[in-house]
C-alpha cells in the first residue's frame, strides 16, 4: 500500500467513526418545539378495553342539549424529543423554532418515566375537574362534590368510591370542591374523620383516618387519597377525553372555555379558529404555563387567528411571535369569554401587546 494511500486511510478513519458516534451515539440533551394541536370541538382516538380504538368526542354531555359548533378550539402541547444524538441535537440547535436543553432539566433524574407519566395523567385528570367546575361555575349551575377517584394505596380505599356525591367532612357541609380540600386540610394526619355522602341515590356515613400529605404537602394537614370534582346537581354530566399522550394541567382553560360553548347556547369562538393555553382553578383563575412561545408557534401553523395567553406568560409570549395571530391577555374564565365575544363582534379584545 502506498504512503499517499495509507494517509488517506489515516485520515478517514476517525472522520467515519465521528460520523458514526454522531449518528448513533446519544448525548444527555432534549429538545422543545411546537407540538399538536387538538380541536376541542372534533373527536379524539381511544382504545378501549377489548382492544378496539374508537373515536369518541373530546366533550360529551348527557342530561343537558349540546350546542352545535363551527369554527375550532384548540388544546396547544410540546414537543419533547429525548434520546437524541449529537446530530440531532445540531440540527434542533440550529432550528429557530427549538430548545437544546439540558435533560436533567426535562426529566429529573430521581424521577422514572413511569412517575411522571402519572404525574402528567393525575394533573391533566385534575385540570379536566377544574375546568368543569369553573364552568358550572360561569354558567351559574349548582353543583356537588363527587369523588372521581380513589388512590388504591390511600386511606380512603375500601371506604369511598367514584362516584360517591360528598355531602360533608367532619359534619361540616361542602358545597364544592374547594370545600372539601378545606375541610380535609382541617384536620391532621391520623385523625378519624367522619364523611357523610350520598351512594347510588342512599345517604350514609363513613369513617376514614387521614393520612400525611407527603413530603411535597403540607405535614400538618390530613389526605383522603381521593381525586373529587364538582358534578353539577341539576343531572348535567360532561365527559371530557383528550389524547391518551397528552397530560400536565396547562390545557384547564380552554377546557373550561368548550364546556361553556357546548352547554350554552350561541358561538362563545364566533365560529372562528382559536387556541389557547392556561391552567384553570375551580373559580376561574388562569394560571401560567411553560413552553407559550413552542404552543404558539404550533397554533399559528395549524392556521389559528386567535391565540389566549394567560396574563403571567405574556412577556415571553411577545417575544418574536408568528404573524397572523392576536395573542389575547386572559386572566380568568370571565374575561377570556367576553375577550372572545369582542373577537366575535369585530372589538378589540385585551392583548399582550
Amino acid at each position: 500500500m502506498s504512503r499517499r494511500l495509507l494517509t488517506l486511510v489515516a485520515a478517514l478513519v476517525p472522520a467515519v467513526l465521528l460520523l458514526v458516534l454522531a449518528t448513533s451515539a446519544t448525548v444527555p440533551l432534549v429538545s422543545m418545539g411546537p407540538g399538536p394541536t387538538y380541536d376541542t370541538f372534533g373527536e379524539t382516538r381511544v382504545v378501549k378495553e377489548d382492544g378496539v380504538t374508537e373515536s369518541v368526542p373530546v366533550i360529551e354531555v348527557t342530561g343537558h342539549e349540546a350546542d352545535e359548533l363551527t369554527g375550532a378550539l384548540r388544546m396547544t402541547t410540546v414537543a419533547v424529543r429525548d434520546k437524541l444524538t449529537l446530530a440531532d441535537a445540531a440540527r434542533f440547535w440550529l432550528d429557530p423554532d427549538q430548545v437544546v436543553l439540558p435533560r436533567d432539566q426535562v426529566f429529573p433524574p430521581d424521577v422514572t418515566r413511569d412517575e411522571m407519566r402519572e404525574s402528567n395523567a393525575a394533573d391533566m385528570v385534575g385540570s379536566e375537574n377544574n375546568a368543569e367546575a369553573a364552568a358550572y361555575r360561569y354558567l351559574g349551575i349548582p353543583m356537588t362534590p363527587r369523588v372521581e377517584d380513589v388512590d388504591p394505596s390511600g386511606p380512603a380505599e375500601g371506604t369511598l368510591r367514584a362516584g360517591d356525591f360528598i355531602t360533608s367532612i367532619g359534619g361540616v357541609p361542602v358545597a364544592d370542591t374547594t370545600e372539601v380540600v378545606d375541610q380535609v386540610g382541617a384536620h391532621r394526619p391520623g385523625e378519624k374523620v367522619d364523611v357523610a355522602l350520598v351512594r347510588d341515590g342512599e345517604e350514609t356515613t363513613t369513617t376514614v383516618t387521614l393520612a400525611s400529605s407527603g413530603p411535597e404537602g403540607d405535614p400538618h394537614k390530613g389526605r383522603l387519597g381521593i381525586i373529587v370534582g364538582d358534578a353539577p346537581s341539576d343531572g348535567t354530566d360532561v365527559q371530557i377525553t383528550v389524547a391518551p399522550d397528552v397530560g400536565g394541567p396547562s390545557a384547564g382553560l380552554v377546557l373550561a372555555i368548550a364546556v361553556v360553548d357546548v352547554l350554552k347556547p350561541g358561538e362563545q369562538t364566533g365560529g372562528r379558529d382559536v387556541a389557547g393555553t392556561g391552567t384553570i382553578r375551580p373559580d376561574g383563575t388562569v394560571g401560567p404555563i411553560g413552553g407559550i412561545r413552542h404552543k404558539i408557534r404550533a397554533a399559528a401553523d395549524e392556521g389559528a387567528t386567535e391565540f389566549l395567553v394567560p396574563a403571567a406568560n405574556c412577556a415571553e409570549a411577545l417575544q418574536d411571535p408568528p404573524g397572523g395571530i392576536t395573542l389575547i391577555k386572559v386572566e380568568n374564565l370571565t374575561g377570556a369569554l367576553e375577550a372572545l365575544e369582542e373577537v366575535a363582534s369585530g372589538g378589540e379584545p385585551p392583548t399582550c401587546g
